[in-house]
């Protein structure tokens, strides 16, 4: 007698956000239309994004840009069957109040011109990341996207030989990404903060410049 084996019901984007936990402590995810729970974040991964977080937001109060880092924010890609929290988002000021009905009573963005950057900081599950991530984004319209792979976790088709910490930065040009890697003293080039002067390795060592050897 052959087994029946169970096939795992999916849920669409809008069950997930309906489902999702009010003042939940636990990051979720949609992947696929199955919902994913986030790991908790190493301590160095934590500081790199508290880092990452802390500068941006600075560089928005310097400049009086029209834009903010938001404390929670689901992106609804084209497809139904996913949703995602970046571990930085810079949000623009007007985009939300023309274009997205959703973010006041849901934190909800649908349009890839709402997001001025999404920053994720790559863990275990990096081809999330390279994969999942950066095709949705770019089909969303998301204009830069940095993937922040600080231990060097990627694939060698992403991060070259041998394998070595890489900051991505992914520019949207005609509809398509066109991605230039940072390393070591590289100074991070980005079109949605050009006056950015941060390292790659800074960024690596959550801001913590490299000792000196004595």
């Amino acid at each position: 007698m052959s087994q029946t084996q169970t096939i795992p019901q999916t849920i669409t984007f809008d069950e997930f956000a309906a489902w999702y936990p009010e003042n939940s402590t636990r990051r979720y995810e949609l992947h696929h239309g199955v919902i994913v729970e986030m790991p908790l974040g190493t301590g160095r991964h934590s500081r790199v994004t508290g880092f990452i977080d802390s500068e941006i937001n600075w560089e928005i109060k310097r400049l009086k840009l029209p834009c903010f880092i938001p404390g929670d924010c689901l992106l609804k890609p084209v497809r139904n069957e996913a949703g995602y929290q970046p571990d930085v988002v810079v949000l623009d000021e007007a985009a939300l109040r023309q274009r997205e009905p959703r973010w006041d009573r849901e934190s909800i963005i649908a349009m890839g011109s709402s997001v001025r950057l999404a920053v994720d900081v790559v863990s275990t599950n990096w081809r999330d990341d390279y994969h999942l991530k950066f095709a949705d984004y770019e089909e969303m319209g998301i204009p830069e996207y940095w993937i922040v792979d600080y231990l060097g976790l990627g694939g060698r088709k992403f991060i070259g030989t041998p394998k070595q910490p890489t900051l991505s930065v992914c520019q949207l040009v005609d509809g398509e990404y066109q991605i230039s890697q940072f390393r070591g003293d590289d100074r991070v080039e980005s079109l949605a903060f050009p006056e950015l002067r941060l390292t790659a390795e800074l960024i690596f060592q959550g801001g913590v410049p490299p000792t000196e050897p004595s």
